[in-house]
Parts: structure tokens; C-alpha cells; sequence
């Protein structure tokens, strides 16, 4: 591995030496010989395949058993790193959930001149149809993902939140089970906080939710857009997890007040749905008339308190990207704390001093759309060329509020096993923070790393990997 200084945070190198939390697992590594390595490689491969952990990239050719590739060498947090990343998720969770609260009711926040009105009401994401619905317990976004970047021992950075439904939790999932098969002597050898206890948490989060019409135990499934979805593994993966239904829209159906599912022994009352599916989708009769994939009646259901809908529809109003940029101000105004995590400073293309500065900078900074996902729709300057910086400046100059522009971060590295041993590799870490009667989140995340040298893009869609994420325990 270079041990020349970079100019990046390197997570397991102070310098030549080894951090504490990385040294059981540098000692792994130089006494693993490359014929092992790589069978272990394959195996891990095999696992994956057989268990069908595949993904498929809309409008691509190809495999449509593509695997997301899995790097063997884990990511390490120490205890006390952890603890304040949990605060911190903790903190935001809540935030954004008091906001969702406001924007369908009093706009009390808008009210006091904090987020410009046009933003929420006009986002694509804000659905009208929500106006003064109150869900159980006041929750709209129940899985909350959080995506940070770190750049120094104690500098974390919040990238975006994903308030609908933010996936990748079957990987963080599989990551450890596969390490655990295939190297159980480190778990052994380190103290490792478990993740296992994820499908566990969400039930219960879910359960927690159930209406106020729900009598007895809540019957609670999964609606999933069907097997051509890209994450239709994790779907039924977390089905059986926590021993669900998983469902389609065609084996649900309305009556009287309640939503109820089409079984072998009747139909059976459903409390809760953890729905997969977007928004636009759930229920024709209110949304896209088109929708083959919702329940017809769903949402007059939902507003008379007979069923609970997760996350809730019109959450995505809190994950837009120029809303992002106002969070901080959410916990301060919510919450009347001090962020503890922070944000990437942010240049909002809609602001005339802001688009001004971006056009002249753009070969030095990431611009995104303030809609776009997965890697799409943005220009990483500093690696871009001139016919495509310029190409770029075109699209922002024809639509600004639909840009966002972000320095480019010296994103910390992790090791990273490549064909001549171990590498460094800029990563991402995804949390998810579980919101009902309790929030709470496993000591843990998935950690997305860009293969590629010198690439700062880690979506699986990109040509990015996966990792194991360890806390370890005190």
C-alpha cells in the first residue's frame, strides 16, 4: 500500500502507521496468502449469486443477474466515532420528521421566513393530497437514510437524506452475514457490534405505527412494485426476515374502512403497509390514474385512521435536495438544538449570487439536480472535460432552480483489496435511522465504495461496491 501522505483522510493510516481500530485487521490481511484471497473472493461472489443478491439498472442492457461488487475488507468505526454519528442521525431524523409535520399543517416554518414557501409547495415531492392528515404518532418518514461522507478523524459530513424509501439495507445486511461464513475467526478475535437485529427493530418501528382502528396484534406487509423492480431482492428479503407478507397491489383490495389481503383462508384485515412503491403509484384514485401497481381506495383508508401507510406519502418533500440545503435551521427550530452533524456547503442555482458563482467555478465543483438520484443527472467538475462542463453550463443556464452545487470533498478512504493487494478507496456510509414509538438505528450502515482509483462516485448504478461495516463494541 502507498504510504505516501495523501490528501485525503486515510481511515485505517495515520502516515506509515496503522490506526488502532484497522491493526487486527492489517495483521488479517498481510498473513492472508493471494491464493486465498482470491478464493475467498470467489466464494463470496457465489454466496451472493445463490442467495440472489442482484440488481438490475433501468435502460441498461446487460445482466440482469448483475451482482453489486462486494469488497472483502471491512470498514471500522471506533465505539466513540459511533456515538456521536447515532446522535447525530438521531437528531436529523427527528428534525425532519417535525418538518414534514409542519409543511401539511401550519407551515410554521414558513411562517417565520426560514424556508421560502415556493420550495415546499412547488416541489414535485409535496403532495397536496396530505394537507392535514396526521399520521399515528405524528411519523411521515419512518426509514430514514442518511448519507455521510467523512473527511478528517472528526469531520462528518451529511451528503443527502432519503426520507421515502431509502434502500440497501439487504446488503448491509448480507455484507456481514457473508463475512461472518467466510472469516468467522475475526469475529472471534474483535468485538463487533451487531446488525443482525435490524428486522427485529423495523417490525417492532413499524407495529409501533399501527392505526388507532387496529384491535389485537397489527397485520403488517410489504408492497412492492413486483419482481422487475431493482430492489425487489431486498423487498422479499426483508419479508421473510421479519416473517411478512410481501404483496403486489392486486392482492390488496379495499372494503368498508379497512385494506384487506387476498389469502388462501379469506381475506385478512392489513394494519400497516411498508410500501415500496413511489408515491405516485399507491392508489390511482388519487394519484396517477394510470397505476397498475397501487390499490385502488388506499388513501381514503389511510385518512380515516384504518390502515398506516410507510413512509408516509409526500415524505420526499423533505429529502429534495434544495431543502437539504435548510435542515441545520430545522433542528435549530424544532428541535432548539445546535446540529451536531453538518452539512456539505451548498450553492442553491435559484439564487442569482449563488448560480453566479457556480457558472464561474463549475471545472471545481459537484453539481446535482435538486430531483436527481443514484448518480445520475450530475457533473463531478474536477473530473469532467471541457465539452462536458460546457454542455453541463448549458442545462443550468436553461433551468437554475433545478441545480445544486457542492465542493468537492477530499472523501476519506478505506482499504480496499485490488488486484496488486490493498488500495485505497473513497467511500460513503448509508445509516438507517428507524422512526415510530422509539428512534433507533443498529450500530452500523452500508458502506458504498468507489472501485474505481480516484473516483469520488459510490453508487452501485456508477460502478460502485459494497462493504461490511464494523462499530466496535466498548
Amino acid at each position: 500500500m502507498n504510504n505516501a501522505a495523501p490528501n485525503y483522510f486515510n481511515e485505517m493510516l495515520h502516515g506509515a502507521e496503522v490506526r488502532q481500530a484497522y491493526q487486527s485487521l492489517e495483521r488479517w490481511h498481510r498473513d492472508m496468502p493471494d491464493d486465498l484471497r482470491s478464493l475467498k473472493q470467489s466464494e463470496a461472489e457465489a454466496l451472493f449469486r445463490r442467495v440472489g443478491i442482484t440488481f438490475a439498472v433501468y435502460g441498461e442492457g446487460g445482466d440482469p443477474e448483475r451482482l453489486i461488487p462486494f469488497d472483502m475488507f471491512p470498514r471500522v468505526f471506533t465505539a466513540a466515532e459511533w456515538r456521536k454519528l447515532e446522535k447525530g442521525i438521531r437528531q436529523r431524523a427527528m428534525a425532519l420528521n417535525a418538518f414534514i409535520a409542519d409543511v401539511y399543517d401550519r407551515g410554521e416554518i414558513i411562517r417565520a421566513g426560514i424556508i421560502p414557501e415556493h420550495l415546499v409547495t412547488r416541489n414535485d415531492a409535496y403532495e397536496i393530497a396530505m394537507v392535514g392528515i396526521r399520521p399515528p404518532r405524528n411519523v411521515w418518514s419512518h426509514i430514514v437514510g442518511i448519507d455521510l461522507v467523512r473527511t478528517g478523524p472528526d469531520q462528518f459530513y451529511v451528503l443527502e437524506d432519503n426520507c421515502r424509501t431509502p434502500s440497501g439495507v439487504s446488503y448491509m445486511l448480507q455484507n456481514r452475514e457473508i463475512m461472518m461464513r467466510m472469516f468467522p475467526q475475526l469475529f472471534h478475535e474483535n468485538r463487533i457490534a451487531p446488525v443482525d437485529g435490524y428486522a427485529d427493530l423495523l417490525k417492532k418501528t413499524l407495529a409501533s405505527v399501527a392505526p388507532q382502528k387496529c384491535s389485537g396484534d397489527p397485520t403488517v406487509v410489504i408492497l412492492t412494485p413486483g419482481q422487475f423492480n431493482s430492489a425487489y431482492y431486498e423487498h422479499s428479503f426483508l419479508a421473510d426476515l421479519m416473517g411478512v407478507e410481501l404483496v403486489e397491489g392486486q392482492d390488496l383490495f379495499v372494503e368498508g374502512d379497512f385494506v384487506w389481503m387476498r389469502t388462501t383462508e379469506g381475506p385478512r384485515k392489513v394494519d400497516v403497509i411498508y410500501r415500496r412503491l413511489d408515491d405516485a403509484f399507491i392508489d390511482p384514485l388519487c394519484f396517477r390514474p394510470d397505476s397498475m401497481l397501487g390499490v385502488p381506495g388506499l388513501m381514503n383508508v389511510y385518512r380515516s385512521g384504518g390502515v398506516s401507510i410507510c413512509s408516509a406519502p409526500g415524505a420526499g418533500v423533505a429529502d429534495d435536495k434544495a431543502i437539504y440545503t435548510y435542515v441545520p435551521e430545522m433542528i435549530r427550530f424544532y428541535l432548539g438544538e445546535a446540529p451536531i452533524l453538518e452539512n456539505v456547503p451548498t450553492w442553491q442555482c435559484a439564487k442569482k449570487d449563488d448560480l453566479k458563482y457556480v457558472l464561474e467555478n463549475l471545472g471545481e465543483l459537484v453539481v446535482k439536480e435538486v430531483h436527481g438520484s443514484g448518480g445520475y443527472g450530475m457533473l463531478v467538475g474536477p473530473k469532467s472535460t471541457k465539452s462536458q462542463i460546457e454542455a453541463f453550463r448549458s442545462k443550468i443556464e436553461e433551468k437554475p432552480w433545478n441545480y445544486i452545487a457542492q465542493p468537492t470533498l477530499a472523501l476519506s478512504s478505506c482499504p480496499t483489496f485490488v488486484d496488486e493487494g490493498i488500495a485505497p478507496r473513497h467511500v460513503d456510509l448509508r445509516p438507517y435511522c428507524l422512526v415510530g414509538e422509539k428512534v433507533e438505528l443498529v450500530p452500523g450502515g452500508l458502506t458504498r465504495v468507489a472501485l474505481t482509483e480516484g473516483s469520488l462516485v459510490v453508487n452501485s448504478s456508477q460502478g460502485g461496491g459494497v462493504k461490511d461495516t464494523w462499530v466496535l463494541a466498548e
